[in-house]
């Protein structure tokens, strides 16, 4: 594959940006043919998909060129309605390309299970009857869904936590079980297997069951990206790579001490890791919770990412957050465009897919980080907002173009002044 059919890939039109990726081999006719017609879900398969269904919300689904993971190339799918996100992580991957591109770490893929029980007489008697039929809870909760179990995976670990009595809580006995769900996310897997233990645990330890259920902090299924970029390649018009480094480096120590900025740093990478989330069919809503519970998970509130100088002066990020997401169940199998996402990425697997995804979020952060610490994050952010600043003045067809190129001369880049440059523009007319 080569980069030329990319190229200024941003300026083409969306007939010539799908001529491109059919050219490159990325998609194939079946594919373009989806593109050109916008297809969107059919009544029929919203209706079945949710409750009291009325219509369709609609986001842009666009491409994120140039990312080298693993020694491979991927074009990554992405969903978002802000416009930065897509034109940063392009940015940030094919600078990171030149360097080597990403390399990823993965764990291995558990989700936990989580029986919750309270009112237990005897605690330590309760740990020792778990204790002693850690292999009937296993059994039992793979009686209840043989079908993993027959492809390789299932319950194969328990563990017991305790949690004391507070103010505000009574005493809490936790029960987890560690599930292999192979390629699915796995929700509906483990909320079976925990719902079917349940009473053979209240049994064991003479105490009530709460609930049963599966943990989104899924700690059991950790991504990692790293990336090493040389100084050449951090230099930004006046400022040298060295500076640009440290600035990096500092602006990363920042976040990791002070959880107001934690919060924003975090919000960043997560621009990345939704929009692919959201492309490929999988929960974001889980990845969100879980991404922000591992950041707490020193007991106050941290960067996600880390930046800092190798040893040969290099500039080296690191990413780690819980990726429980799934290549096959849910809406991954039904949604026609989560189907075209995967065949956009030629997946093989959810580790696979967990690699691209956490590989996305450390780019975002190395964008954002670099244009904070250089001239600002207003420049690029506001510059590709011109066009949406246009059309919410009124502007339609090449109105818009014309506007967003106008507004960007501008000193004040606002909603005012879309208008008064529209205006001026028709009064010509």
């Amino acid at each position: 594959m080569t980069h030329s059919h990319f190229s200024e890939f941003y300026k083409k039109t969306k007939v010539e940006r799908i001529k491109a990726l059919l050219d490159a081999r990325v998609i194939q006719i079946e594919d373009a043919l989806l593109l050109f017609e916008n297809s969107q879900l059919t009544d029929q398969l919203a209706n079945h998909m949710i409750e009291n269904q009325l219509t369709q919300y609609s986001l842009p689904l666009g491409v994120a060129l140039h990312f080298l993971i693993d020694n491979q190339t991927y074009q990554v799918p992405m969903v978002t309605e802000e416009p930065s996100v897509i034109a940063a992580a392009s940015a940030a991957a094919k600078v990171i390309a030149q360097a080597g591109g990403f390399k990823t770490h993965l764990s291995e893929r558990k989700m936990i299970g989580q029986v919750a029980l309270k009112d237990i007489p005897d605690l330590a008697h309760a740990l020792e009857e778990l204790s002693l039929n850690k292999e009937i809870i296993l059994k039992k909760a793979n009686n209840a869904h043989p079908s993993i179990v027959k492809r390789g995976g299932g319950a194969d670990e328990v563990e017991f936590r305790t949690i004391p009595a507070t103010e505000h809580s009574p005493t809490f006995l936790v029960v987890h079980v560690h599930i292999d769900v192979l390629e699915a996310m796995g929700a509906n897997i483990v909320n079976t297997m925990m719902e079917a233990i349940a009473s053979y645990i209240e049994t064991l330890t003479d105490g009530k069951v709460l609930m049963s259920i599966l943990s989104n902090y899924a700690t059991e299924c950790l991504a990692t990206a790293t990336c090493q970029i040389p100084l050449s390649l951090l230099e930004r018009g006046d400022y040298l790579g060295e500076e640009v480094r440290d600035a990096m480096i500092e602006a990363s120590q920042f976040a990791y001490v002070d959880p107001y900025r934690a919060t924003t740093h975090n919000k960043g990478i997560m621009n990345g890791i939704d929009a692919v989330v959201l492309a490929s069919g999988n929960d974001w809503r889980a990845i969100e919770a879980g991404a922000h519970a591992y950041a707490a998970r020193s007991g106050q509130y941290r960067s996600l990412s880390i930046w800092e100088k190798a040893d040969n002066g290099d500039l080296k990020g690191s990413l780690t957050l819980p990726l429980p997401v799934g290549f096959v169940g849910g809406s991954i199998g039904i949604h026609p465009t989560a189907q075209f996402s995967q065949r956009l990425l030629s997946l093989k697997s959810a580790k696979e897919l967990e690699s691209v995804i956490v590989s996305v979020g450390l780019a975002q952060n190395f964008a954002a980080l670099r244009a904070l610490v250089t001239e600002g994050i207003q420049k690029g952010h506001m510059g590709l907002q011109a066009k949406s600043l246009a059309i919410s003045a009124g502007a339609s067809g090449n109105e818009i173009e014309h506007v967003a190129n106008e507004l960007k001369k501008q000193t004040h880049m606002n909603l005012e002044t879309a208008i008064s440059i529209l205006d001026t523009i028709k009064n010509m007319n």
